[in-house]
């Protein structure tokens, strides 16, 4: 339509009154046919000018975006905004000619409001001229995607509560029969030997202690983390936690490699479980590489993610499981709970990434852990115009 009537104000000399009659008639058709666009829309849509006022606003735009007055043309867009919050927000990224996406605001009310705010820059030949706000109400969305957890939740308590009772089990038994021979050894004796009963005692302690642990790890993989996502250097966590570990890897004839890229963003992430997540890696390629081998770390961006890669040259994961190894209580060792990698795996989910795995037996194998980059990059488009 904008070429069209390019051509036809070139041609406005040699027009006559019907013909510039059609083209105002067809420029209001289209006009009005943009509108009832915009009027229809559920979500909000503003558009800014260079200087940050309003030049664009829609019915939806002015349901969720909490206003401060109604007539907000041609003001800048954050004197008119009611909620601080926002209206920080918007100064702040316009401001700075950032692109922004998808970032939550919880407004009162009866229910919460939850509406997801995206900026765009508006661009024309290669020109910012201003910014799109793209406004999107998310409360059922989110409200869908919690019930949707809570039954996960549910599903994966149950199957971790089948899985303890059973791990729970085998150490009871145990424990059952070993007090069952110290019973027959002092039926009816007044004293005896305590090295009749030490090695009866012994397996109970371990036993003991073997529980301790499911119990441990089971609350652990059932309650929820208290995650505090804070911008943060994941080499630097890598870097401390390979200082913990470096005798533990020595010990068991282990040579550690690492390749850290130097130019990675600041991520959103809780050390603590970061560095649990990695733990729980290493301890499983250490017993991977009983012989000794090499565990290699590395860090990379990837578009909009950040890899961090475990990999071992150990003995590597059968093809056949591969697709169990993140289940609760699933374990290839003799004395594992089988949480371990569900702690990673859910680690990665409450950093919002996500974990891959690759392997090939005899080999070795190398787990992914992929971390979202924050979305505030700087808009690389410069003004060409004349600037008001």
């Amino acid at each position: 339509m904008r070429r069209f009537i390019q051509k036809a104000l070139e041609k406005l000399g040699k027009m006559d009154i019907d013909q510039v009659r059609a083209l105002i008639e067809r420029t209001s058709e289209e006009n009005d046919l943009l509108g009832m666009l915009l009027e229809s829309m559920t979500d909000g849509i503003v558009v800014t000018d260079r200087e940050h006022a309003v030049a664009l606003i829609n019915k939806a735009a002015e349901r969720l975006i909490p206003l401060a007055f109604s007539d907000i043309m041609e003001r800048v867009l954050w004197d008119c905004v009611a909620d601080r919050g926002l209206a920080d927000f918007f100064e702040e990224k316009l401001r700075a000619q950032e692109k922004v996406s998808d970032r939550e605001f919880i407004f009162d009310g009866a229910p919460p409001r939850i509406v997801s705010v995206s900026i765009l820059p508006l661009v024309r030949g290669g020109s910012a001229q201003g910014n799109v706000v793209h406004v999107e109400d998310v409360t059922e969305k989110r409200s869908k995607e919690a019930r949707l957890r809570r039954a996960e939740s549910l599903a994966s308590l149950t199957t971790l509560a089948a899985g303890v009772a059973h791990e729970i089990k085998n150490p009871l038994g145990s424990m059952g029969i070993h007090l069952q021979l110290i019973q027959k050894k002092i039926a009816g004796k007044d004293c005896i030997d305590a090295k009749d009963i030490a090695q009866h005692l012994g397996v109970m302690g371990e036993e003991v202690d073997r529980l301790n642990r499911i119990v441990v790890d089971f609350l652990f993989a059932v309650k929820p983390m208290d995650t505090r996502l804070e911008e943060g250097d994941v080499n630097h966590v890598i870097e401390e936690l390979i200082d913990f570990v470096k005798p533990e890897l020595d010990q068991a004839g282990v040579t550690i490699e690492t390749e850290l890229s130097p130019t990675l963003p600041l991520l959103r992430l809780d050390a603590r479980y970061i560095k649990q997540a990695l733990l729980n890696l290493i301890k499983n390629a250490i017993a991977a590489m009983p012989g000794g081998g090499t565990l290699r770390v590395t860090t990379l961006r990837t578009g909009n993610e950040v890899h961090v890669r475990v990999s071992d040259t150990g003995t590597g994961i059968p093809k056949e499981i591969m697709d169990k190894i993140f289940e609760p209580y699933f374990t290839t060792k003799p004395f594992g709970t089988g949480l371990g990698l569900t702690i990673v795996f859910k680690i990665a989910k409450e950093h919002y990434g996500d974990i891959a795995v690759s392997s090939r037996m005899g080999e070795g194998t190398m787990f992914t852990i992929a971390l979202p980059v924050p979305q505030t990059e700087k808009i690389l488009i410069d003004y060409k115009g004349d600037r008001r």
